[in-house]
């Protein structure tokens, strides 16, 4: 959606729960609050076009001179300038497989980019028999990218265009989370639970694409990257103020979840779900717990069909510490509340905008949203009107 300008000054109210619909399924929660939480006050917001002209916009990151790279999912890497300004594109970036969900994905600096300027990216990548997720790192001089390399491609290939998650995460201490999906097909959803392939996983790698020797399958028969299993497709990451991971991940018909993935756990897909196919059948056993799999920290039902994720650490006193999340589906910015690692509230915010892909804090409080759309836009949100 275009928007031309859109304010909106909302009074403070409380609710006793987010309206959110009916139910896909079923099941009862695992404990208190594992769903439809309380509703949170309603946060005053003003809305303001930050910059136009985007093609299908995924992926977002700060510069420390408060440039912003975009990722474009035809395949187009630009800079953003603190005024909006949209570069030409930067040279120099893989070539990507544009098709159905597939393109150019997340973009990431590495913590120490001022002295490096490294970057990641994660994208679509054509690999014989198919098609996988891949990341790369190079060094951005100007609007050059060089020294490109890919650090990971999963596999093995995949002849379905669909759930490639794509999330990167650098962490301080030299490590990579990213995130991947199960390529969509009841064939490839099974290879979430097999620790041979890198389906439906959570990875994490060293800068330089090695595998960590901490890692909770390192030495083990099984692929040394993984981190966690038994993902569908996970489409947000971030770290949380304790440098911990959380992930966003696609649920089928409902059941869309917040992980706070363990070492080595299994998160459950495709044998347990709190969704259904979307032709109303059951997923795997029919269940939503079972012994030796992980419940999800909150689940939604319908879902909001998440994009990326960020804690909010801006000036905005009242949305300290909460987590955000954009949503596709029906297309709205998801604000959580979190006491001891369980969501204790909800609110639902810009639910007029369209599809918000991601979302950027910015270090002076405000936040930017990208629109999935083509022509896309990236929105400026400042929290308190």
């Amino acid at each position: 959606m275009r928007l031309a300008a859109l304010i909106a000054i909302i009074p403070a109210v409380a609710a006793a729960q987010v309206a959110q619909g009916d139910r896909n399924a079923g099941f009862a929660p695992a404990f208190e609050n594992q769903t439809r939480a309380p509703a949170l006050d309603v946060s005053p917001v003003q809305v303001t076009p930050f910059a136009d002209g985007l093609a299908n916009p995924w992926g977002i990151a700060e510069l420390p001179d408060g440039r912003f790279l975009v990722t474009e999912r035809p395949g187009t890497l630009r800079l953003v300038g603190a005024d909006g300004t949209v570069s030409d594109p930067i040279m120099g970036v893989p070539q990507v497989d544009a098709q159905q969900q597939g393109g150019l994905l997340d973009v990431a600096i590495a913590p120490d980019f001022a002295q490096s300027g490294v970057i990641y990216l994660t994208y679509a990548k054509a690999v014989p028999g198919g098609t996988a997720t891949a990341a790369a790192r190079g060094v951005l001089q100007g609007t050059v990218l060089s020294d490109v390399q890919d650090i990971f491609v999963q596999g093995p290939p995949s002849d379905t265009y669909a759930h490639y998650g794509s999330r990167i995460v650098p962490t301080e201490d030299g490590k990579i989370y990213i995130t991947t999906g199960e390529h969509f097909t009841p064939a490839n959803r099974q290879l979430a639970q097999d620790l041979d392939t890198t389906y439906g996983k959570v990875v994490r790698l060293n800068a330089d694409g090695s595998v960590p020797l901490d890692n909770p399958f390192a030495g083990q028969d099984a692929d040394e990257s993984i981190w966690s299993y038994g993902h569908r497709n996970v489409q947000g990451a971030t770290l949380g103020p304790d440098g911990r991971l959380w992930t966003m991940e696609h649920g089928p018909a409902g059941g869309d979840e917040l992980n706070q993935p363990q070492p080595g756990k299994n998160y459950g897909w495709p044998v347990i779900s709190y969704g259904v196919n979307y032709d109303g059948s059951p997923i795997g056993s029919g269940q939503a717990v079972m012994d030796g799999m992980e419940q999800p920290v909150y689940y939604w039902d319908p879902v909001i069909a998440p994009g990326g994720m960020a804690f909010y650490d801006g000036s905005y006193a009242p949305w300290q510490g909460d987590l955000l999340i954009a949503g596709l589906n029906p297309g709205s910015l998801t604000r959580l509340r979190l006491q001891d690692d369980r969501v204790v509230g909800e609110e639902r915010l810009l639910p007029d905008v369209g599809r918000v892909r991601d979302v950027e804090v910015l270090s002076g409080g405000d936040l930017l949203v990208l629109i999935d759309a083509d022509p896309g836009q990236i929105l400026r949100v400042t929290p308190g009107g």
